[in-house]
């Protein structure tokens, strides 16, 4: 089993985004995280907690990343990753799960991801 976590400032988010929004949102979020983000009347709360996310699960991984090699989606109201096929298959191969926490609160995002190694299938198949 492994932790990661991350915390970020909600403001520095902003302002990235602000400088170069279509640039910021296609380089580092998947198409379904930004219509998520954009959803919203401030978006940056929530890019704040995706890149949280994606900073938490490279902090598990054992190799280097794309910022669109894993994405936050949702299960109804819990958010889950998601990841690219090949990524996907090496999770597999390796019988790993990642778990997902995600909170926003004031100035910052935090997310936290535990990588866990399964050693029997859970009846759902995940």
């Amino acid at each position: 089993m492994a932790v990661g976590s991350d915390l970020v400032e909600v403001e520095r988010i902003r302002r990235v985004y602000r400088r170069h929004p279509e640039r910021f949102l296609e380089r580092h979020f998947a198409p379904a995280e930004q219509a998520y983000a954009l959803a919203a009347a401030d978006p940056a709360p929530r890019l704040a907690a995706r890149w949280a996310a994606k900073e938490a699960f490279a902090k598990v991984w054992p190799e280097r990343l794309g910022w669109r090699e894993v994405w936050v989606a949702h299960e109804g109201p819990r958010p889950v990753l998601r990841f690219a096929p090949g990524l996907q298959a090496e999770l597999e191969r390796r019988r790993w799960r990642a778990h997902l926490t995600l909170s926003h609160e004031r100035g910052y995002a935090l997310a936290v991801v535990i990588l866990e190694a399964v050693t029997h299938p859970s009846p759902s198949g995940r």
